[in-house]
This record gives C-alpha cells, structure tokens and sequence, in this order.
C-alpha cells in the first residue's frame, strides 16, 4: 500500500528557514518521482519541485518563482524526499504535500499524495 506521510512544518518568522521530509512506504522510492506541492487558502494548488526517478537521472525541478530558496533532495535508504526552504516569505504560508505516480515529472499523474503539513511563516 503506497504511502506518503509528510512532517516538518510549522510557524517561522519571516526569513526563516524549514525542511520538509516526505517519508515513503509500500514502494521504492527509487523508481518512482516525487512532487512536492503547496495549497494556500482560497488559492490552487501550486506544483513546488519535483525529483525524478533514478531511471530518469534524477532530474530535480523547480517552481521558477521558487528557485534560489528551496532544494529537493532524496535519501533511498531512507525512503524519504526533503524539501529544504529558506527565506521564507508569509506568502509561503499553506499546506505542503508530496505526491508520486510515475518515474517523471513533468506530466505526472500524481495517483497518490499525503495529507500535507502546514507551514505558516509569520512575525
């Protein structure tokens, strides 16, 4: 049974810095994408970063909005996908999750996801 469990958030002041961890059970995550995504109240889902499967080289994406401040990475052995952010802004303020599906990510399925984490950046 594929699982996703995500944790880390939490309240941080503006300019702070979280790392997410997406922690994966029931397949190896190895052979398969991990998403991460972000929902904000009243507002749509925005895709964050994505790390592709090894077969894919491992490709790692990001939200061009995003990039400088966050970084996707993946331990195996560990079966867990970290999102690390800094500068964070109080519009990073929502409910972070991981998602996977296929081996890729651009065009991905995203046939599972977690339950998310909030974060809320705030003074």
């Amino acid at each position: 049974q594929v699982q996703l469990v995500e944790s880390g958030g939490g309240l941080v002041q503006p300019g702070g810095s979280l790392r997410l961890s997406c922690a994966a059970s029931g397949f190896t995550l190895d052979n398969y994408a991990i998403g991460w995504f972000r929902q904000a109240p009243g507002k749509e889902r925005e895709g964050v970063a994505c790390i592709s499967s090894s077969s894919d080289g491992g490709r790692t994406f990001y939200e061009d909005s995003l990039k400088g401040r966050i970084t996707i990475s993946k331990n195996n052995a560990e079966n867990t996908v970290y999102l690390s952010m800094n500068s964070l802004k109080p519009e990073d303020t929502a409910v972070y999750y991981c998602a996977t599906g296929d081996d890729y990510c651009s065009g991905s399925r995203w046939d599972y996801r977690g339950i998310g984490t909030l974060v809320t950046v705030s003074s």
